[in-house]
């Protein structure tokens, strides 16, 4: 996989640089979130990207959270050093979504009651993803994480493909 890891995607930030602190550690990554997603605000089709806040956790935003943790429960999510280590990918897929090694497609997903438009952006080999959702201002930053099962790289392959056929087709948004 480290062969299709596009060159100009940030540096990991590695929890083991922090000496084993891990609130030195959610600090760090914190800052750079903050820097990415609350100081600035990325756009895509010339939209802007939030970040939600609340509910918050030790004075951070929910996004962060879903940014570095995993799970169904907003109270049980659990950290996931993968997910911490690439704390600046998002903002750098994002910024890099007409580059031909950087897929995009929109799913629908249900949300209060309706279905929310959501864009997805991967890197080539499905590794990692990053999702937003229309918003009436633009867009809020939902998740971004490490795919580490090769099964669900392949559902989100076919996933993009469908999307293609579709567009192609005529019956894609």
């Amino acid at each position: 996989m480290d062969d299709q890891i596009p060159s100009w995607l940030p540096d990991l930030i590695l929890f083991e640089d922090y000496k084993g602190n891990w609130k030195a550690y959610i600090d760090a990554i914190y800052q750079f979130f903050h820097q990415d997603f609350v100081e600035s605000h990325p756009s895509f089709n010339k939209l802007p990207i939030f970040a939600r806040y609340h509910p918050s956790y030790e004075g951070k935003g929910v996004t962060f959270w879903h940014l570095i943790s995993e799970g169904n429960q907003e109270s049980e999510r659990t950290p996931d050093l993968r997910r911490c280590e690439r704390i600046r990918w998002p903002k750098s897929i994002i910024e890099q979504a007409n580059a031909n090694n950087v897929k995009i497609w929109e799913t629908f997903r249900p949300w209060k009651n309706q279905k929310q438009r959501r864009f997805n952006f991967s890197i080539e080999d499905f590794s990692y993803i990053v999702v937003i959702a229309e918003t009436r201002k633009g867009f809020d930053l939902v998740t971004a994480y490490y795919v580490e099962k090769a099964s669900r790289r392949e559902k989100l392959r076919k996933e993009f493909e469908s999307f293609l056929k579709q567009k192609k087709e005529g019956s894609a948004v």
